[in-house]
């Protein structure tokens, strides 16, 4: 079984199009949906370039996540943590 986490845009009724349209895909167990940090982590079998064309033809903007959108998310929200990637400390 696979993950693919995706950057979302998550504005209005987006969430409900995402689950909508990834219901019809075959082999995806479960969708997990953060709005707040515009995150959608899909967990199955299907393809994950599969999963991004359908959340795109949804109308939504969606790309797949990576390490530089932690950062951007822990600087946005303001956090005093520190964030470990790669031996790098980001404040």
């Amino acid at each position: 079984m696979e993950s693919v986490e995706m950057k979302v845009e998550m504005v209005g009724i987006h969430e409900k199009r995402v689950r909508k349209s990834l219901s019809k895909i075959r082999g995806i167990e479960k969708v997990e949906v953060d709005a707040s940090s515009q995150k959608v982590v899909v967990t199955g079998y299907a393809h994950k370039n599969k999963i991004l064309k359908a959340v795109r033809r949804a109308g939504v903007k969606a790309e797949f996540w990576s390490a530089h959108n932690d950062i951007l998310h822990a600087y946005a929200s303001g956090s005093s943590r520190i964030m470990r990637i790669n031996n790098y400390n980001f404040f």
